[in-house]
């Protein structure tokens, strides 16, 4: 069976479902780390650019994933000069059911009947102005970071806007 595209879950429709004591199995979230870079102080570092969405939106963990690696990849040659933090968690377990398509299908799918659907993955919703990724970063390399966070924002499903926090005198 083909997994279904991202689109499909990307609006907040019904009751988030996270009790996962009832649920036969959930997959694990991809997001591998959720602080990179220098996790010493963040008092250290004059600026913070923040990604926040526009839209009410759910956001698949796969998508917060790929944001990471994307803004990582930028940031990682800067050395010990940055702090970046996944601030959204997916609890919010996504269901599909699953039907057979091509010949003979008719024989073997039950259609609506009993649909409850099997887990497929998680998701985190996000409220508007609800931020997703925060770069704590020296002066010298706020161009790099706020370069980092457009980059992590092509990967969601949501328009998104990079917030300075604090250091905005600090970047030109």
């Amino acid at each position: 069976m083909v997994r279904k595209p991202a689109s499909m879950y990307r609006e907040i429709k019904g009751q988030a479902y996270t009790r996962r004591e009832y649920m036969g199995g959930v997959p694990a979230v991809r997001i591998s780390q959720f602080d990179m870079g220098n996790l010493q102080r963040d008092t250290d570092f004059p600026v913070v650019l923040t990604l926040r969405v526009k839209n009410r939106v759910q956001v698949r963990h796969t998508a917060i994933e790929a944001g990471r690696i994307a803004a990582n990849r930028v940031l990682s040659p800067l050395g010990e000069a940055y702090h970046f933090k996944v601030r959204a968690y997916p609890h919010v377990v996504l269901r599909e059911n699953k039907l057979a398509t091509g010949a003979g299908a008719d024989r073997v799918s039950s259609g609506m009947r009993r649909a409850f659907g099997k887990t497929v993955g998680t998701a985190a919703r996000l409220e508007c102005n609800q931020a997703i990724y925060t770069v704590y970063v020296t002066s010298e390399k706020a161009v790099q970071a706020k370069d980092a966070l457009w980059r992590a924002s092509m990967k969601l499903p949501s328009p998104c806007y990079i917030d300075v926090e604090r250091g905005l005198e600090l970047i030109h």
